[in-house]
Formats: C-alpha cells, structure tokens, sequence
C-alpha cells in the first residue's frame, strides 16, 4: 500500500446512511455522518444499526467511514459519549473526528483520531501540539491560505484535510458564540441558529445607517474546484465536502462533480486515489444546479475577494439569463434557455426583495411561471429547482461503482477452477469437481462460458478480462460455470476484507506543553477531563467554556477572515467606530485587525 500522503481521499457528507452509500457509489473515498448524539449537526444524528450497515458497504471498496462525535460535553455526558464511541469502534468505523479534549482522558479505543475543525487549528504550534497529543488527521480551518497550508505541511507528517465545497461560516469554526450569547443554541453544542444568515443594519457611532436591513454576515458557498491540484501541492490529503444537513441531490452531484475533477487530475502524478473500483454516472455533475449561494474560494489564493451574500442566505442556482419581455401570465428571456415544466426559478424584484414561482409550462419563447408579481424586462432569473436534472439524479441508474478484476478458468485434476484477480492486488479461487467433456461445437461453447464467467450482475465487480488455460474447449453446463464464478467471487471477497488496509492507533496520554499557559472561555473547556488534559499538558483554565452558563455581556463573540469595511469600501478611511444592528434591535460592536485583517464581533 502507498503511504497516506500518496493517497488522496474525497471525502462527503451523509445525514444518512443511505446518503452515505448513494455518496461511495458517485465515487467517494470516505463519508463522515453523525451518530445519535454529540455531533455538530444536532439534526443529522443517526442509529448503531444504520452506521454498521454502511460501514459494511464502504468496506467493500475500501472506502472509509468517519463518525462525527465533535461538540463540547458536560460532565454528565461524557459516560455516555466513551460507551458510544466503543460501540463505534465494535462496528469497525474508520476514524473519529472529535473537538473534545476531555475525551482524552478516557481509555479510548484505537480508532485514529481527528481533530475537528472546531478545535480552532488556526495556528502551526496548535497543529504540532495535535500531532504530539495523539491525533491522526487535523481538519483545517477554511480561513487558510495555500501557503499557510503549504508550511504546515512542511512541518507535520498529520494528514491534512481541507474544506473544498459547501456552506461557509463567516466566523473562525469552533470561536463563534453569537448563536449562544442571543438565544442560548450553541455552535459548539451542535444547536447554530444561523445568525450569521440573519438581517443586520450597519451603523456608524453617531447612529448613522451606512448600510440598511441586509444579510450582512452571510457568505457565499465555498467551491474550491479549480485549486485541486494546487492543494495536493501543498500537502492536503483529503477534500472535505460540507453538507451533513444536505439531501441525496446534492451530496450526489457534488460528489459526482469532484470525482470527475479528481480523477481527471490524477493520472500521470504520484498520488492515487485512496478507494477502490470505477463510478458511472447516468448525469452530467453540475454544482450550480444544487444548493448554492453563489460560489467563492474564500481566500485560498488571494484572488477572490467577492465573498459575501448580503442579498439573501437562501440558495440561487444557476444564473439562467434576463428577461426581455413580460406579458399577461408570462416572460420571455433575452437569450436561449432550456426552462421546463416544474422547474423553479428565483429573482430579485425592484425593491431588491427575493421572490420564486415555478414554471407551469414553456411555450415557444413564453414562459409561464404560477407567479408573476416583480417580474419585468431586465430583471435576472435564476433556477434553483431543476426539475429534469434532479429527477436523473433519482434514476436508478444515476451512479454505479464496480471494481474491474480479471478471471482466469484454468483445468484441475478432476474439474475447473477459477481464479480471479481485482485492481488492488487481491485473489481469490475456487474449483469444482466436473466431467471433461470435450464439446462438439466449440465456438457456441466457448461463448457460453465466457458468458457466463463473465456476469457479475449484482455483485462490486465488473469483469475486465476472461483467460483460460484449457486443453480442449470443454462443455460446461450454465448451472456449473455460475456456481463456479459465485464460489470465486466469495473467495475474493474474504481475501479482500483480510487485505483491507485498518489503522488501529492506540493514543497514549503523554504531558507535551500545550501552546498557551492559560485557557480562557474560548478554549471550550466545559467538563473537568478537559481541565485535567490542560493540566497534565502544563495549562490553566482560569474560565470556562462560555456554555458553562457564562455571562456574555461585553464578549468576544466571533473572529471572521471576512471584513465588512473592506466588502463596503471603508478601508482606510476614517468612520470611527462600527455597529450591527439585528431585527430586534441588538447592538454588536465591530472591531477590525488591519494588519491581519480580521474582524471581531463583540456583544
């Protein structure tokens, strides 16, 4: 097996099982769900049994599976927590990720552990404090720079995973406490309420209104397609694909999308992909005709800078065009389309106000949405419901994964084998007693068994190739030549799951100083464990996690990479002191690092 920096893994998102394995057979290399409690996705929890059956299922190709169990836990919970983790560990799940450092302090099973992107791993000190204190893999924060990404690789040996699609937190993961500090929900707890996606008015000191009831925190999807290689480049192992809270559509295209870029990238490199067997597609991948706000790379390269949604948090879709003409009941659009019956489409109306309808049927050039009101000449439509595309994806045939493999049928002392050999390397073979026969037409029967061997019908395989090494051209009944090929497929699949590459990665508790001698509420200590792993790791919790029932008047409530003076045109001019004001009236201070610049939020 090639070493995990070889490897590159395309990693999805499942809210269920079966979003899990419809996203293995578009052509992940692993998913990462949640089980029924402590992930950071309260909604997307899911049961033992469910996790198992696709575990099994990813298991068959190689393919990999990740349990999110990465929210702050009480005291209370941590009993519960370490009995669920050593049940996730029974059903042979492949890592988990983790935010908790209490959970540190457990005897916890050999399963690698990652370090979620809430643990704040902003910083090269925190990184190699990571890979000291046990951990496999760290999630990097999405604020990252390719060239902060490529110094930490020069320093670490973790393997890196890297957000590459999906929805952006405008605040740094794991530093936001807005959620907590206006209605009590934690991000931390896996409870956001999504303030950032909320309406804010922007007002200078002397209560000037500079911007009026926009999405003011709410950003762009993040869609790093065309930087693939450059990350692979910089040392990231795994594309992490965001979304635990997304449908089957959406998880399917987009997997769909970057297996297609990915596999188109690597040929003729090192790195190889870390799964096994070939995707089909019955769709052509499409980001834009799924959930999406836009798209933007958020920095990677300093190129992009348009990064933010103020309009609307909701999804667009893909830009369709302007109208040229509207009548009674219907528009027309100023250049070629293909809108169809049961389509939706949104748009901006005059006051800036986002309105949808549906398109009841097209007409030649007319087109007749079920709602007319804002709609006139010059105004952009956008389709955020492709009727047509998202029924493909329904399709029983929109994705299939198979693994090509190699039979050959050979002669035994009284019968036939057969054996056969799949892409990675693995063997298997079974031979059953028969009488040698020698056919009287040879070619019918040659056809027949190369028929025959050669179906796989339901099984993982495809077969590329049929040899044989035969004397004579014998005559072998239907019934025999199956039960030949299904006793060398079982065969084959025993040896590949002997073979199939497990990490088991004991943690060893050890006392490497931690990077700050004191931990404040935005370390997210919330049990005692976590106050003895600072401890032993030569740190002092002088406060703890603000979900310990802290007051958070006059608090740091987030950090953002993105910057409101920059995005409205106040850089280096002199506006004094800045303000957002919610629906409700709430006031939350701006503060501004210019040097790095950043932008705080304080209550």
């Amino acid at each position: 097996m090639l070493s995990t920096q070889q490897k590159v893994e395309l990693l999805a998102p499942a809210k269920s099982a079966a979003i899990g394995k419809a996203a293995i057979s578009c052509g992940a290399d692993a998913v990462y769900i949640s089980a029924e409690k402590f992930g950071a996705r309260e909604q997307a929890g899911n049961n033992l049994a469910d996790i198992a059956a696709l575990v099994s299922y990813a298991h068959l190709f190689y393919a990999r599976v990740y349990v999110a169990l990465n929210t702050l836990l009480t005291d209370d919970e941590l009993a519960e927590a370490f009995s669920l983790i050593q049940e996730l560990a029974s059903i042979g799940i492949d890592g988990l990720i983790i935010q908790d450092f209490g959970l540190l302090e457990l005897p916890l099973p050999p399963i690698p552990l990652f370090a979620s992107t809430q643990m704040h791993n902003d910083s090269l000190e925190k990184i190699l404090f990571l890979e000291k204190a046990g951990f496999s893999r760290v999630i990097l924060p999405r604020e990252m720079t390719l060239k902060e990404i490529a110094a930490i690789r020069s320093k670490t040996s973790l393997d890196l995973e890297c957000f590459v699609h999906g929805s952006l937190c405008v605040a740094y993961s794991g530093q936001c406490y807005l959620s907590y500090a206006i209605g009590g929900r934690s991000a931390n707890r896996g409870a956001c309420a999504q303030p950032c996606r909320r309406v804010y008015s922007l007002v200078d000191g002397r209560g000037t209104v500079l911007v009026k009831d926009k999405h003011l925190l709410s950003l762009k999807d993040l869609n790093r397609s065309d930087s693939l290689e450059a990350l692979i480049d910089a040392g990231v192992c795994s594309f992490k694909i965001e979304g635990r809270l997304k449908d089957i559509a959406y998880v399917k295209n987009t997997v769909g999308f970057y297996r297609k870029k990915l596999d188109r990238l690597l040929p003729g490199r090192k790195e190889t992909k870390s799964s096994s067997g070939e995707t089909t597609l019955g769709f052509t991948p499409d980001v834009h005709k799924t959930f999406n706000r836009g798209f933007t790379d958020f920095g990677l390269t300093h190129g992009d800078t348009c990064w933010s949604s103020h309009l609307t948090p909701k999804s667009l879709g893909e830009k369709i065009g302007k109208i040229a003409s509207a009548g009674k009941g219907y528009f027309t659009l100023a250049l070629s389309h293909d809108l169809g019956n049961g389509d939706g489409i949104c748009f901006f109306d005059g006051r800036g106000t986002l309105r949808g309808s549906v398109i009841n049927t097209v007409k030649g050039h007319r087109v007749y949405p079920d709602k007319t009101v804002g709609l006139a000449p010059g105004t952009v439509i956008y389709r955020n419901h492709n009727h047509a595309f998202i029924k493909s994806l329904s399709a029983k045939n929109s994705c299939e994964r198979k693994i090509a493999l190699s039979l050959t049928l050979s002669e035994t002392a009284d019968g036939f084998s057969l054996s056969a050999r799949d892409e990675d390397g693995n063997s298997g073979i079974d031979a059953m007693p028969a009488a040698k026969q020698v056919a009287e037409k040879k070619t019918l029967a040659e056809e027949t068994i190369q028929k025959q061997l050669s179906k796989m019908n339901d099984t993982i395989f495809t077969c590329r190739t049929l040899t044989h090494t035969l004397r004579e051209i014998y005559f072998l009944p239907v019934s025999f030549l199956n039960a030949l090929r299904r006793g060398t497929i079982a065969r084959l699949l025993e040896e590949r799951e002997r073979n199939r590459p497990v990490a088991e990665i004991p943690v060893h508790a050890n006392d490497v100083p931690y990077p700050s001698q004191t931990i404040d509420y935005r370390g997210n200590c919330l049990n005692q464990k976590a106050v003895a792993f600072y401890k032993r790791h030569g740190a002092q919790v002088v406060e703890r996690a603000a979900e310990s029932g802290l007051a958070m008047q006059d608090r740091f409530l987030m950090r953002s990479k993105y910057c409101l003076r920059r995005d409205t045109g106040l850089c280096h001019k002199e506006a004094g002191p800045l303000y957002l004001v919610d629906e409700n009236g709430q006031k939350f201070r701006l503060e501004f690092d210019c040097e790095q610049c950043r932008m705080s939020v304080r209550s």
